[in-house]
């Protein structure tokens, strides 16, 4: 898999790692196992497309979605003790989007000296760009490496620098399921030198009466968001979804400690795929799993990041104990 330098200037450069209809690909190969399996799935990444992204930031300012919140509290109050800790000289971003939050680690580093070079990663190349272009502006002294890279395979091909800080927020990595998680944590982990820092967010267990409101709005934020994975297949795939034939579904497992999100469809139905030359039947009533958000206990993640080869050194909740951001040392 080779990769390619699509862009550089003074303190800039932009390496892309994805071959030519890579996304394009991925998709085709996840959209027809899912969609053949029992029960059907189709996994969140194909949420994101410039209509989902969106979506997505208007959920976070949802008054029922609070990790985006708590995370921001709790990166506002730490921030300062992470880059004294760490004394970061790259700060890598896995999944960077915006890097809203991130600006605040940023700041931090900026401030303490350290901070030499941002590496905002993302598989989308316009994304990565843009907030490459901003950050630049923003911290004139930091030099940005952009890498267009797929972090669930690629992680070997990030840039070299110490002491590196890798951050991974959101708790995007409640998305994965446990052996894939314990897979990209011990891949982080064999793509650090001892030293290097990683900066986990993670959403905490917590009552179903406040988890199950924040994958199910009372505005419908989130049945529009988990819907658009219909629309990205219909339009990329040539499909004949007809995303209101399904209703959106939010669930707690309790045994999984995990958060489902699911589509359900209303009535008997054959969607045709293309692409794919894939013709596929629903039942009324039948659920195709899309999202899988778990939820931890600190046991659990030290235990995991352990497990990885991690030392895990700090653990912050907001005040309300919702949401944790851990910082752990590669050993």
């Amino acid at each position: 898999m080779g990769s390619h330098v699509t862009g550089s200037s003074a303190g800039f450069r932009l390496d892309n790692h994805l071959p030519a209809g890579y996304l394009a690909d991925a998709l085709r190969a996840d959209v027809y196992a899912g969609l053949t399996s029992t029960p059907k799935a189709l996994p969140p990444k194909w949420f994101y497309d410039e209509a989902g992204g969106q979506l997505f930031e208007e959920i976070t300012r949802l008054p029922e979605y609070y990790p985006t919140r708590a995370e921001r509290e709790i990166l506002s109050a730490r921030s300062a003790a992470i880059a004294e800790r760490t004394g970061a000289a790259v700060l890598v971003e896995l999944g960077a989007g915006s890097a809203e939050k991130t600006r605040l680690l940023l700041t931090a580093l900026h401030r303490t000296g350290t901070l030499r070079r941002y590496v905002p990663v993302d598989v989308n190349a316009a994304a990565v760009l843009e907030v490459a272009q901003a950050l630049r502006a923003e911290y004139p002294r930091v030099s940005v490496h952009g890498v267009v890279a797929d972090f669930e395979t690629q992680l070997d091909l990030l840039p070299a620098g110490q002491p590196r800080l890798t951050a991974f927020l959101g708790g995007t990595i409640g998305n994965f399921e446990p052996v894939a998680r314990r897979r990209f944590l011990a891949e982080a982990r064999s793509g650090m030198r001892a030293g290097d820092w990683l900066l986990l967010g993670t959403d905490l267990v917590k009552s179903p009466d406040v988890l199950v409101p924040a994958y199910d709005d009372s505005a419908g934020v989130t049945a529009r968001f988990n819907r658009n994975v219909l629309y990205v297949v219909n339009r990329e795939l040539k499909a004949d979804f007809d995303p209101s034939a399904f209703d959106h579904v939010a669930v707690w497992d309790p045994d999984n400690e995990w958060i489902e999100m699911r589509l359900r469809s209303t009535v008997d139905q054959e969607v045709r795929v293309e692409e794919l030359d894939l013709t596929v039947t629903f039942v009324a009533g039948e659920q195709m799993r899309t999202e899988v958000s778990a939820k931890f206990r600190r046991e659990r993640v030290e235990t995991e990041l352990a497990q990885a080869g991690f030392t895990p050194r700090e653990w912050w909740t907001d005040p309300a104990t919702r949401f944790a951001v851990s910082l752990s040392l590669a050993g």
